[in-house]
């Protein structure tokens, strides 16, 4: 589509001056294509990946259409975790101050209390999670029946975190009347059944950029067992030695697991949980920023809204769930032209995993294997270790500086051996054949020099007979013998 600028896609003066004193001088791809669509009324559902620009198509149009005068609130921004609605929250202050917009958010974790007397300042907009806000509804201290903008930010993971009973609910405690609009960096199929109940007749935008990964990071694997997952990952945070590093898992029930045991190895980590309270978040991420942390554990949904310029590396503990969780968790590194590395470690049966995204991200995985404290490729380890692999060529094999021995060699080799063999034994045999020959000689001579000893069975016989003889006779017959 052809570039516009902020006055050509109907943004007023007020927010266009607070643009350019951010610096913002021209919308994105995602912009110009939302902004227009939510001027105009429109539901739309859009899919566009982190970073393009997301939280100002939305909130741009919202706050222009919001009636400062008015007492009730008239939009809403739902968002999965505390973090991201956070995050939603500091960018839109900046804007709504000069239009006179108040602004709450209502988020878990933070004191309900708190929030209620807010309420009483009457705010235009609230900003917050399922959870909090459904709370309050219930509770009849948040009313939304004047509501006539509703925003859901990364909206699959929203319906997905949120109980269906509770979002159904939400939903319905707002104007019938209202505008709606998903914004997500995924975008499954799922979404749509969720339009076909919440919208009418969604416009849809899919921004897809020339390059889905930025091409400053890299990108490898590293195959072992289940059971070895914590150890190749202890090993490359002490490997890589990049920090802080974020750690990415699939299955929040196991999250506690991992930071125990990474903690007994003696690493400096901490778990991003979705059901810790503010402050608990908040001051593991700022540690995280400061680099206080030497790693953060996180699943998709809470890693939404950590937003860190100079993260240089994110593991994958477990294999993301398809490309585009995979796009959202390296998008977590490379951030600004700056160079980051992502490494999975995976079993051999996910190995068909990478070779998926590989094939729909048009990127690059290459394996590594951990061989002395190093990140090393299959050459690099041959290399090192001076060993050919046989599927390596003749000029492999020769620059690892071992030579193999042809057949001529190899035959003359075997047949020295046993020349070598032959020659001792035959001379062990000749000094044997002299020995015999030399024993039977000395064995005769002994024997003429000898007088001969009276055999076993003649001293029996004469036993036998001195045997109850008298005393004179067995001297006598011992005096015959001698």
């Amino acid at each position: 589509m052809s570039s516009h600028t902020w006055a050509e896609l109907g943004i007023n003066e007020k927010l266009i001056h607070i643009l350019n004193e951010q610096g913002i001088e021209n919308p994105t791809e995602v912009q110009q294509s939302a902004i227009h669509l939510l001027l105009a009324g429109k539901d739309i559902g859009v899919k566009s990946q982190t970073g393009s620009g997301k939280t100002l198509a939305f909130l741009l149009p919202v706050l222009q259409r919001i009636d400062a005068s008015s007492k009730a609130i008239q939009a809403v921004i739902l968002a999965p975790t505390q973090e991201l609605a956070m995050q939603i929250v500091r960018v839109a202050e900046v804007y709504a101050e000069p239009l006179g917009i108040k602004i709450q958010q209502l988020i878990g974790g933070a004191a309900v209390k708190r929030q209620i007397e807010k309420l009483k300042q009457n705010p235009q907009l609230v900003v917050g999670t399922p959870g909090r806000m459904n709370e309050l509804v219930k509770s009849k201290r948040l009313k939304l029946h004047a509501v006539k903008f509703l925003v859901i930010d990364e909206a699959d993971q929203t319906f997905d975190l949120g109980s269906p009973a509770d979002m159904e609910h939400l939903l319905f405690s707002m104007n019938k009347q209202r505008q709606t609009a998903f914004f997500s960096a995924t975008y499954p199929e799922v979404m749509e059944r969720y339009e076909g109940r919440w919208m009418n007749n969604p416009e849809h935008i899919v921004i897809s950029p020339a390059e889905k990964v930025a091409s400053t990071i890299e990108h490898y694997y590293i195959v072992c067992d289940q059971r070895s997952k914590l150890d190749y990952a202890r090993r490359l945070l002490r490997t890589i030695e990049a920090s802080p590093a974020l750690l990415f898992v699939n299955d929040t029930n196991q999250i506690s697991n991992w930071e125990t045991k990474l903690r007994f190895e003696g690493f400096k980590v901490e778990a991003l949980y979705g059901e810790a309270d503010k402050q608990r978040r908040a001051s593991t991420l700022s540690a995280f920023r400061e680099g206080k942390l030497e790693a953060i554990l996180s699943t998709d949904v809470t890693a939404r809204g950590i937003d860190i310029v100079d993260l240089p590396l994110v593991i994958q503990i477990e294999p993301a769930i398809d490309a585009d969780h995979y796009v959202h968790r390296a998008g977590r590194t490379g951030r600004m032209g700056k160079k980051g590395l992502v490494i999975s470690i995976i079993t051999p049966k996910e190995k068909f995993i990478i070779d998926k995204f590989m094939k729909q991200l048009n990127i690059t995985i290459e394996e590594r294997m951990l061989f002395k404290g190093k990140l090393l490729s299959e050459a690099q380890i041959a290399e090192a270790t001076r060993y050919t692999p046989s599927r390596s060529s003749g000029s492999g094999a020769a620059a690892s500086g071992t030579e193999k021995p042809t057949r001529a060699k190899a035959a003359a080799s075997s047949s020295a051996k046993p020349a070598t063999k032959s020659k001792v034994a035959s001379r062990q045999q000749e000094v044997s054949n002299a020995e015999l020959q030399h024993k039977p000689s000395r064995v005769k001579s002994d024997k003429n020099n000898q007088a001969p000893t009276p055999t076993k069975s003649k001293k029996k016989k004469n036993e036998g007979k001195n045997k109850g003889a008298p005393k004179w006779l067995k001297q006598k017959r011992q005096s015959e013998e001698q």
